[in-house]
């Protein structure tokens, strides 16, 4: 199963071996970057990220796309829907931007109105969720901008740095 999806800015493809750069792994092992990913908890070789972009590719239940800037076709961060619930017709988002100069652009609200668009439309899913740190505050701005609203909010439900933080549930629904 292909992807590619396209908006004013962005396209958005499946991810690629030869996505897989230098860049790539630097973002991964950034605090700046992945600090409010669940990622962040252990250390990304060049290796571990190439086998989950074999296990993710044309993924039914799990497709996973890098974000491409069309301006010089950059490649500046990744998004996952899923994993997807057919029964209940429902996934959730997740999504980085990488590219730090990329940050505060509007990038991540672009891409995340896309996929919704396309878990909707598409894939006739009912509903698209995340869940979000609540110190991540671009993250929260970015899906509130992309129409989500905070559906319930999780008290000291993540431990983050020496303490506990709540986590954000965010949703939107296809109406």
């Amino acid at each position: 199963m292909a992807h590619f999806l396209e908006s004013e800015r962005l396209y958005l493809r499946g991810v690629e071996e030869s996505d897989l750069t230098d860049n790539y792994v630097a973002w991964m092992n950034n605090p700046d970057i992945n600090r409010y990913m669940e990622t962040w908890h252990f250390p990304h070789t060049r290796g571990n990220i190439s086998d989950y972009i074999r296990e993710h590719t044309d993924d039914r239940d799990e497709p996973f796309f890098a974000i491409i800037a069309k301006d010089g076709m950059e490649h500046i961060g990744n998004l996952k829907l899923g994993p997807i619930n057919w029964i209940h017709r429902y996934a959730d988002i997740s999504i980085f931007i990488g590219e730090k100069n990329r940050w505060g652009r509007g990038y991540a609200t672009e891409a995340i109105k896309l996929i919704t668009e396309y878990a909707f439309k598409k894939l006739g899913l009912h509903k698209v969720k995340s869940g979000i740190y609540s110190l991540n505050t671009g993250s929260i701005k970015a899906f509130e901008r992309a129409g989500f609203n905070i559906e319930a909010i999780l008290p000291s439900h993540v431990f983050y740095e020496g303490r506990w933080l709540n986590l954000y549930l965010m949703g939107k629904i296809n109406v």
